[in-house]
């Protein structure tokens, strides 16, 4: 005989659905096993990869799951994430860098073009300041010269005496002491002006004149004042006009300007700025070559007391010229032309090392003149310590 078992709706429902259940998680346990069977190659390869890539750059990756270099396989992820951002920082950095050095090549490019823009202007416009450079060729180059003429000489000095003065050694020997670094510089004769040129053209109001002081010997002045404060002198430059509107009385003006001056600023450096009043050679222009640039020459004209007026210091200034000329022999040979010595006072009682400075002479250009207070300059400040 057969048994029949006799089951219940109800069983079999219940049955059925845990055959389900059952199913479904054993879906779900295969699933997750396979995961992570992926996920531990895919982390297996990541990782050798990146130590095959940053081992020779970060020599810390190659310790990961090294346990004598103390890392822990549960660190890993953290510094695989470290060394990618370090990574990416780095790359960053090279492209910053990369950035950096384009703009400085864009800026380099920019001031060689200002640069070549800039290319023959004069200090003047571009207000850059060269100092002289010592040990340069020197040679007098005067077109249609006129003799020197002389009858003294100290050491390499050379001096035209138009006085009755016998100059004696103790006269002629520079052996003065410059306390006093004030320097004032003016100008009787403001409206003397030079050749005209391309660089400085003017339209003359006289026989090598003009009022506007652009293109005169009070031009020069101002030159000699910038390159004098380079050197770390207090410079006092008056541009006033002692001859114009009347030439007529021109010391006595310039007189008054520098009695006031001295009232404020004591100054025993007291310079004239003159230019050669030669008006019957207007093609004489004195001229120096030093190194490549052409100079106009520069001559003393010191005073005395030989036509009856006050005047103590002329021995002091005499020796100021002499010191100034030794230098200047010695520096640059040929700048100055021989010191003239002469019967009138010129207003130099003023100072004990008071003076006239004649810069060129008509036939000379404005630059040339402004070529000459360079090296003039440099000269007084080896001399002036």
């Amino acid at each position: 005989m057969f048994k029949v078992t006799i089951l219940k709706l109800k069983d079999v429902i219940k049955i059925v659905i845990g055959i389900v259940i059952l199913i479904f998680l054993v879906t779900i346990i295969s699933k997750i096993i396979k995961k992570d069977d992926i996920e531990n190659k895919e982390n297996n390869v990541i990782q050798s990869g990146l130590l095959q890539c940053f081992k020779t750059s970060i020599p810390v990756a190659e310790s990961i799951n090294n346990p004598e270099k103390g890392i822990s396989k549960e660190n890993t992820n953290s510094l695989l994430q470290s060394i990618l951002v370090s990574q990416i920082s780095t790359i960053k950095g090279i492209d910053e860098k990369s950035s950096s050095q384009k703009m400085a090549e864009e800026e380099k490019t920019e001031n060689l073009e200002n640069t070549e823009e800039t290319n023959g202007e004069t200090q003047e416009e571009t207000g850059e300041i060269k100092l002289a450079k010592e040990g340069l060729t020197t040679e007098v180059v005067t077109p249609n010269p006129i003799a020197e003429s002389y009858n003294v000489t100290y050491n390499n000095v050379k001096i035209k005496n138009q006085t009755d003065y016998e100059l004696t050694n103790e006269i002629l020997t520079p052996d003065i002491t410059i306390e006093n670094k004030n320097i004032v510089i003016f100008h009787t004769h403001s409206c003397e002006s030079y050749t005209s040129s391309p660089a400085y053209t003017y339209t003359p109001t006289g026989n090598f004149r003009t009022t506007d002081l652009n293109f005169t010997v009070t031009r020069v002045g101002t030159e000699l004042e910038t390159y004098l404060k380079q050197y770390g002198y207090n410079v006092i430059h008056n541009t006033d006009y002692h001859d114009y509107p009347s030439y007529n009385g021109s010391y006595t003006k310039s007189l008054q300007t520098v009695e006031k001056i001295l009232q404020t600023t004591s100054s025993d450096i007291i310079i004239d700025l003159h230019r050669d009043a030669i008006g019957s050679r207007s093609d004489y222009a004195p001229t120096v070559k030093i190194g490549d640039e052409e100079a106009a020459q520069i001559m003393f004209v010191i005073g005395t007391n030989a036509g009856g007026l006050y005047h103590p210091n002329w021995q002091q200034n005499l020796k100021f010229a002499i010191k100034i000329q030794e230098k200047a022999e010695e520096m640059y040979p040929g700048l100055f032309k021989p010191i003239m010595l002469t019967t009138s006072r010129y207003n130099q009682h003023t100072g004990k090392f008071a003076n006239i400075m004649e810069v060129g002479a008509t036939g000379n250009t404005l630059e040339q003149c402004l070529t000459s207070m360079k090296y003039l300059s440099k000269i007084m400040a080896e001399v002036i310590k």
